[in-house]
């Protein structure tokens, strides 16, 4: 029998994972709400406002350190209301006050921790504090006691601070249109940004720690589709091949991990995120397709510096068609790994895994030679440990980070070892996972599945795509007018909110402008993935939503939060794609998108907005917005609007997916159907029946791959 908790605390009715792993701190935690605040104003307090997520490594260490301490939660208590944020929930509150925090000392992260007034203006923050001073640091009590000091001695200071701030903090929110517009001059400007910081030796961009920059790597796709400049494919090729044999990605289960410590893609911080597992899929979906018909080496690429190198320093044994089988291996190992190990029975897609298993980082994923002799015998360890580097002296904490310096040779011997050894690992203590799920960051992941299914021709990955949209048509959408989800039904629906999360089984909390577009973009794709209208008015319909409730009908854009959203002391609008895309950049994807499907100008107009919203952020900082100069390649390329009438899985269709086309939109359905792109469209001769157009201007329609072909 489990004993009983020495201290609980009001995060205990929660259901967000990192909030109840500090239910039973000696800290007299709140969630995030109004009774905090009033016990603070009633007491005359400040509050402190602690935000981190699940997976955080340094967010586990400051709870270790001192919210178990019972000391240092005396002093908290005493002098403070206390109050815990899930920033994967609340990333509207984690938002201002990470403004404030990077405006104040320079630099930002989790465990955050920000002091507030009982009207919610900050006043100071920093991240994480040891329990004893330290690593030129404060320690933690010697905040908490310098806070609680200045509070009760030089009040009217803190809140004259607290007030200049939160001008700073409304003026990040204010944006200019462009002068110079949309033009191929912007996205030259961000390519050459790219090439300057692009690390040759390694891949990626700038030094460590390094991220995977997968919405980067999709605008120089993109560039290189558009412009034929190999030098934006090359960089791509370079970062996903050192990428997928470092340890960063994990070469028994499959999914990226995080970020590197380093500049070499070994040492990773293990945490393993849906929404770049669901981003860096596709990029390998698509370097699968440009494989298969680009040649590996830069025949007539043109000179763009010796930063990217010469087709002399690629591998001549990197033909086509095992580069192309490489890229195809790292998505599908991706792919799988999220069915088996982040994928609830509902269908929805579980949000992270941590760092750490049994008190230490990476513990689940290093090996020792004789870990692995004793699962392989010694002769073929040897092999297996000569192929992924794993040594006496070890890559990492005396043990070993598997990675290969060379592609994994599709060969049965190394696959039976790597199956040997990942059963094996099966048996460890696995990592914590948290089992919230996410509607924008579901949407990502639908996305990938989708784009997976046709990519791959996999039936398989196409009923995960259907299972996770049902799910979030269902339990995610709710349409207000009739208490349920009319989207699920495929019935009209003036009024749709969309939910941020959903666990055991309840879904809560007003969705964000991301939730609305990330689910409205995987929609999409799954519609061009399996041809069902449901799916695409679906998305049109959360479009509309989205212009009603965020958009900024005076200076343009999208706010984080919605018309009916809790006050905060500031409204965002954000624009800066970081780990994940921003709300603005994915919104301008769809409507682009949806313009062209419904041929409604209207939807093309927001977009143009948001866009030239952006540009002047763009220029000055191209590496921060990777999913918005996607957007900007989508917006001045000749987008082909594919329909195609007939039935389903036609070598038609099959070609439409065999090339990397991203300047496409794709709609496949039986005559009569009720998506305008086949409208009036018919079969010719009973024959499944093909029509390319630009602008609504179509060209003849075809019925044979080689013409269809020729018009793509």
């Amino acid at each position: 029998m489990q004993a009983s908790k020495k201290y609980t605390n009001k995060l205990i009715n929660e259901s967000s994972p990192y909030l109840l792993q500090h239910a039973h701190n000696p800290v007299d935690w709140y969630p995030w709400g109004e009774e905090a605040f009033e016990r603070a104003r009633a007491e005359d307090k400040p509050l402190l406002v602690s935000i981190g997520y699940s997976a955080c490594h340094w967010c586990h260490v400051m709870e270790h350190e001192s919210f178990e301490d019972e000391k240092i939660a005396a002093i908290q208590n005493e002098h403070f209301i206390n109050i815990k944020v899930d920033m994967e929930e609340r990333p509207d509150v984690d938002q201002i006050y990470m403004n404030f925090v990077q405006l104040t000392t320079g630099r930002g992260g989790w465990p955050m921790n920000v002091f507030i007034t009982p009207d919610k203006l900050p006043f100071f923050g920093g991240t994480y504090f040891p329990p004893t001073q330290r690593y030129n640091m404060p320690s933690w009590p010697q905040i908490l006691m310098s806070i609680a000091e200045a509070w009760d001695t030089k009040r009217d200071e803190l809140l004259h601070s607290a007030n200049d701030i939160l001008g700073e903090l409304r003026r990040l929110s204010v944006t200019d249109f462009s002068s110079a517009g949309i033009d191929h001059e912007l996205s030259d400007l961000a390519y050459r940004s790219f090439v300057k910081s692009f690390d040759a030796k390694n891949g990626g961009f700038g030094g460590a720690p390094k991220f995977p920059a997968a919405m980067a790597m999709e605008f120089l796709l993109r560039y290189w589709k558009r412009t034929g400049d190999f030098g934006a494919l090359e960089m791509v090729r370079k970062t996903a091949e050192t990428m997928a044999k470092g340890g960063i990605y994990d070469q028994l289960g499959g999914g990226f991990h995080r970020y590197a410590v380093d500049p070499i893609w070994l040492v990773p911080h293990f945490e393993k995120m849906l929404y770049d597992n669901a981003q860096l899929i596709r990029v390998f979906l698509h370097l699968y397709q440009i494989a298969k018909s680009e040649p590996p080496a830069s025949v007539g690429r043109q000179n763009v510096g010796d930063s990217i190198g010469s087709s002399a320093n690629r591998p001549a044994a990197n033909a086509a068609g095992s580069e192309s089988e490489f890229f195809k291996r790292v998505a599908i190992e991706t792919l799988e790994y999220v069915r088996r190990e982040m994928t609830d029975t509902s269908g929805a897609f579980y949000s992270t895994q941590d760092a750490d298993s049994e008190g230490h980082e990476g513990k689940f994923f290093v090996w020792t030679p004789e870990e692995i002799a004793e699962v392989l015998g010694e002769e073929d360890a040897k092999k297996f440990c000569a192929f992924y580097d794993v040594t006496a002296e070890g890559n990492f904490e005396g043990k070993n980070i598997l990675n290969s310096g060379q592609r994994a040779v599709d060969s049965g011997q190394l696959a039976s070892w790597k199956k040997a050894v990942f059963e094996s690992r099966e048996g460890r203590i696995k990592p914590f996972r948290d089992e919230k799920v996410l509607t924008a960051w579901n949407g990502l992941m639908l996305a990938a599945f989708a784009e997976a299914a046709v990519v791959l021709d996999n039936e398989e990955y196409l009923d995960v795509a259907k299972e996770n949209a049902e799910f979030l048509l269902r339990e995610m959408v709710v349409n207000e007018n009739e208490g349920a989800s009319g989207m699920a039904r495929g019935d009209a629906c003036r009024s749709s909110r969309v939910l941020r999360t959903w666990k055991d089984g309840k879904a809560k909390l007003n969705g964000y402008i991301e939730d609305y577009a990330n689910l409205a973009d995987g929609l999409i794709e799954l519609h061009q993935a399996c041809g069902d209208s449901k799916y695409l008015h679906a998305a049109k319909e959360l479009a509309d939503a989205m212009i009603t409730e965020f958009w900024d009908e005076e200076n343009g854009g999208f706010f984080f939060t919605s018309n009916d959203h809790e006050e905060l002391i500031v409204r965002n609008k954000d624009f800066f794609d970081n780990a994940t895309p921003s709300g603005n950049s994915v919104a301008a994807d769809v409507l682009l998108k949806l313009a062209k499907f419904y041929g409604e100008e209207k939807y093309k107009r927001f977009a143009s907005t948001v866009l030239r919203l952006a540009a002047s952020q763009i220029r000055r900082f191209p590496s921060g917005f990777g999913r918005m100069l996607s957007v900007v390649e989508f917006q001045l390329a000749n987008v082909k609007e594919i329909a195609i009438v007939g039935e389903k899985g036609s070598d038609l269709e099959r070609e439409i997916w065999s090339e990397y086309r991203p300047f496409k939109l794709v709609t496949v359905g039986p005559e009569g159907s009720d998506v305008p792109l086949l409208t009036d469209r018919v079969t010719i001769d009973g024959k499944t029946t093909a029509y390319v157009c630009e602008n609504f201007v179509c060209q003849r329609p075809v019925t044979e791959v080689r013409d269809l072909v020729e018009l793509l």
